[in-house]
């Protein structure tokens, strides 16, 4: 709705809960699909995040152009990432992702193939270039951001994000059919 965020944005800086609480559910989607298109871990995306939303408590009376708020979001959110690659905070106790998984209850054939179906999509994931993980990440997220926002998430053209993504899915898909066609 035109003119939603900047009465939004003025409320929240006037200390009305439900303004943030409004802003805060409308943006933490795209905060936290930045932080994990930045292959942050579980605990440093949920820092990334929480920093960046204590930068907007900070610069909630700066905000000049409340309709560009979530570019706003995402621009500090990969600086917040930035900084803690720089940390060098990347630590992962274990890539055994399976060893945290608990019981679904689903027949052991069936949850060795959904991991056998995964394990096979993360390796040809993992070899794409970093630039498509980080937009895949972004675009795939559970509520995608927009394009504009994307675009300040991972600093490129607006209009280099639909082919771009073509592009990464189709070398995504490539490598796909090249580990099926190794198995044959």
């Amino acid at each position: 709705m035109p003119g939603e965020l900047p009465t939004l944005v003025s409320e929240a800086g006037s200390g009305n809960q439900a303004a943030w609480g409004a802003i805060v559910d409308r943006f933490s989607g795209l905060v936290w699909s930045t932080a994990r298109a930045h292959r942050l871990g579980a605990a440093e995306a949920a820092d990334a995040a929480q920093s960046t939303w204590l930068r907007l408590v900070e610069n909630l009376d700066r905000i000049e152009d409340p309709e560009r708020l979530g570019a706003w979001l995402a621009t500090t959110a990969r600086r917040e990432c930035l900084r803690i690659i720089r940390m060098g905070k990347r630590e992962l106790p274990s890539d055994e992702e399976w060893m945290f998984e608990s019981d679904s209850g689903e027949a052991i054939e069936a949850r060795l193939l959904t991991r056998e179906r995964d394990e096979s999509l993360w390796r040809a994931f993992d070899e794409i270039e970093e630039r498509c993980q980080a937009l895949l990440r972004l675009v795939c997220a559970p509520e995608p951001p927009s394009y504009e926002e994307v675009a300040a998430a991972l600093g490129i053209p607006v209009g280099a994000i639909g082919p771009t993504r073509a592009r990464c899915l189709d070398k995504l898909r490539r490598l796909l059919d090249e580990q099926q066609a190794d198995l044959r």
